[in-house]
């Protein structure tokens, strides 16, 4: 089969990402092999082939977000079948610890990213892949193989943290900061599924304009000095001393103001961390408000699932926006360090 493969570390893609012919992955007993329609690019990609922050096995298959068909299963699978179509549920937890079996898979301490942590030779770019049957979950035919793959991760993400985490109600004010980013848009789209108002932050006008039209009430440019006065502004229309939820994973640059813009009780949940990690908090805005500061990383299996659900519903759309031949895929990784793109950059390894 065809992969792409990069066998050394590079802070430029292009000189180390190969399309290679390697062996069809042999199945242990729990697990299936899938025909790969469609992968997902993820920042942890990058970090993969830069070797930083951690370093990755060699030689190394990237790809944690993987839709297509099941060809073949293990001796110890239960539910799934040949000819399945399936999504891929990228986080890897023992699922025999006490967090585990209590529903919290994310907090495993034996917890890896599929397609980033393992390895070698073991991700979703490729043209066949093998997954445990406990990290699979099927999709609805009229789910397509690409808006599964673009969605799977940054839409259980985005649930774990406004749902699983925040526990948003509806008719409550949630500002969701980088509404332009993969999980932005989908927690966009949650949150006015839950009927709570929605003010969306973005750092370019076209962007901007693609947060309303996910549905976001209002936007806001917080690459502007007094962005959390126009949130403060927009509070007071609204007759809210504050937001309820603030959803943020922009990090250092931001993170004061957020605190700040919560009102009594208030809850920020954080995934991330893009503009640095040292930030500052007035520690009277968490014991004299209440405040609740929650801290979220991927989701469970049945997050993913809830998410598939509503996108076979037409309640969560995913936002896509190139789709690369595997011949070219090493240009996502160009596109993605660059910010260049507005969604999900998806490739096709069936289509060389």
């Amino acid at each position: 089969m065809k992969a792409a493969v990069f066998r050394e570390y590079n802070k430029d893609p292009t000189k180390v990402v190969k399309i290679e012919d390697i062996d069809v992955p042999k199945l242990k007993p729990n697990e299936v092999l899938i025909k790969v329609e469609s992968a997902s690019y993820n920042y942890n990609d990058l970090w993969a082939i830069w070797g930083e922050p951690v370093k990755t096995p060699l030689p190394h298959i990237s790809g944690s977000d993987v839709a297509g068909t099941i060809v073949e299963v293990g001796s110890d699978v239960l539910k799934l079948k040949v000819g399945d179509r399936v999504v891929s549920h990228s986080n890897m937890s023992c699922r025999v610890c006490d967090a585990c079996t209590s529903g919290r898979e994310y907090d495993c301490n034996d917890r890896q990213i599929w397609g980033f942590q393992t390895g070698p030779l073991w991700g979703g770019f490729a043209q066949y892949t093998r997954l445990p049957e406990v990290n699979v979950v099927k999709i609805a035919d009229n789910v397509s193989f690409e808006n599964a793959a673009a969605v799977s991760m940054v839409g259980m993400t985005s649930w774990h943290m406004l749902v699983g985490r925040a526990k948003i109600k509806p008719g409550q004010v949630v500002l969701i900061m980088g509404g332009g980013s993969g999980v932005g848009m989908v927690g966009i789209q949650i949150a006015k599924l839950y009927n709570c108002t929605v003010i969306a932050t973005a750092g370019k006008k076209d962007k901007m304009d693609k947060c309303l039209e996910l549905g976001a009430d209002y936007v806001v440019n917080h690459r502007e000095a007094d962005w959390y006065k126009k949130v403060r502004a927009i509070n007071k229309e609204l007759n809210q001393p504050g937001v309820d939820v603030v959803f943020e994973h922009i990090g250092k640059s931001v993170f004061p103001q957020e605190v700040g813009l919560l009102k009594m009780g208030g809850t920020l949940v954080a995934t991330g961390a893009t503009t640095g990690y040292d930030s500052t908090i007035d520690l009277r805005y968490l014991f004299f408000r209440g405040t609740n500061l929650l801290g979220s990383t991927q989701g469970t299996k049945a997050e993913l699932e809830d998410v598939v659900y509503w996108v076979s519903k037409g309640k969560i759309k995913p936002v896509i926006d190139t789709v690369l031949p595997f011949s070219d895929m090493v240009k996502g990784h160009v596109m993605m360090a660059e910010a260049q793109q507005f969604g999900k950059i998806l490739t096709t390894p069936q289509k060389l």
